[in-house]
């Protein structure tokens, strides 16, 4: 089994906004020693990251001006600290009682704060969606592409839709209830070394309920002492344990598109590929362990080679992704769009995902990146690392 590296150990933190120094610190000192634990049994950690109670929640009578000074003081404390990874939470917009206002702070918050995160949540199985939002989210979208180098805002903000607290993946992960402890994977090479000892040289399609086996007794091995370390971590200093994010998170070459392809079904794309990630999702929901977060098939575009390769062979689009996810898990992530999109352009993208999500009672959420000075074919051009370049 591969050592497949530790994408994220959050902190869900129990302090109310706003935060003190003394309080960063001591996340921060759990989160190195959690992450020097795992790294000296062998174990490769990307980042360690630091969720929180929704701000605006928090600090529903501070003024904006307020807030945005307190995010520049947060910012200073983070970089003191040593973390470059800190959720603000999500503006609870679902909620008749939110004020819209708010929102328009949001790229704020984010434009001058490069460690910060955010979200806006338009749709809860509570309160369902509130369509008034969708605007002035769809303009965070616009504004942080057209106001941050190469537009890469957008990769510290989302779309949510029945999204609940205690996801450790960024940028959705916010925090209720007391402080916990939760993983999450860059788990694609378990779920393509799960499959390829099974390929047959003939190249015949996998059987599916088989698919789903493999794929969950590969993942039980693997995650199990992950999460028996995680377990005595948390212990240890006094938190609850929130679970292991076993999304099978891609990252460049290490692609979840080339371990569907492996099933036999074609190019990503093809017939046949909602199928296997209807398999896929089987196994990673059927574990036994103790999960958290989406918990499902991730397809980001930016963050995949094989996807990017099959979006620019235009094998995949933004409604086939939007049908996976109604098997899979997290919606519509990291999807290029043009950047003349206007924010009405963006706005129905969001009613889609925010529907199905209420419509199905799942989990979803939409990051979308417009590219500033690319219309649609032309290809992208990122420098971040972190990135897969496409066309639009």
């Amino acid at each position: 089994m591969p050592n497949s590296p530790i994408r994220t150990i959050t902190l869900g933190l129990a302090d109310a906004h706003p935060l003190s120094d003394a309080a960063i610190q001591r996340a921060s000192a759990v989160l190195t020693r959690a992450s020097t634990r795992y790294s000296d049994i062998g174990y490769e950690v990307q980042t360690v990251r630091l969720s929180t109670r929704p701000v605006f929640d928090d600090l529903a009578d501070w003024s904006s001006a307020a807030i945005d000074s307190y995010a520049q003081d947060l910012q200073k404390i983070l970089d003191d600290a040593g973390l470059a990874f800190c959720s603000l939470g999500t503006a609870q917009a679902a909620r008749p009682d939110f004020p819209l206002q708010r929102l328009h702070l949001v790229p704020d918050l984010l434009l001058s704060n490069r460690a910060l995160n955010a979200t806006v949540q338009l749709a809860t199985l509570e309160h369902g969606l509130r369509a008034e939002a969708i605007l002035p989210t769809a303009q965070i979208i616009q504004r942080l592409a057209q106001e941050t180098q190469e537009g890469l805002g957008n990769f510290r903000f989302a779309m949510l839709a029945c999204v609940a607290a205690g996801n450790p993946f960024f940028p959705a992960a916010y925090h209720a209830g007391p402080a916990s402890l939760s993983l999450g994977l860059q788990g694609a090479s378990i779920v393509t070394e799960s499959l390829r000892a099974h390929i047959t040289e003939s190249g015949q399609a996998l059987d599916l309920a088989s698919v789903t086996q493999w794929v969950r007794e590969g993942l039980i091995a693997y995650a199990q002492p992950v999460v028996e370390i995680a377990l005595a971590l948390a212990q240890e200093h006094a938190l609850l344990f929130g679970g292991i994010d076993l999304s099978p998170a891609p990252m460049g070459a290490d692609s979840i598109a080339s371990a569907i392809e492996l099933c036999g079904y074609g190019p990503l794309g093809s017939y046949g590929t909602l199928s296997v990630a209807a398999a896929l999702t089987s196994a990673l929901k059927s574990t036994a362990l103790p999960t958290c977060g989406y918990c499902g098939l991730m397809l980001p575009v930016l963050e995949d080679a094989l996807l990017a390769q099959r979006w620019q062979e235009r094998r995949v689009h933004v409604q086939q992704l939007l049908l996976y996810s109604a098997m899979c898990g997290t919606g519509l992530d990291t999807i290029p769009l043009p950047g003349e999109s206007t924010a009405e352009t963006i706005v129905p993208i969001l009613l889609d995902v925010a529907t199905l999500a209420l419509h199905l009672q799942k989990p979803l959420s939409a990051r979308l990146f417009p590219v500033p000075g690319k219309r649609a074919g032309e290809y992208t051009t990122f420098t971040s690392p972190y990135l897969t370049n496409t066309a639009v």
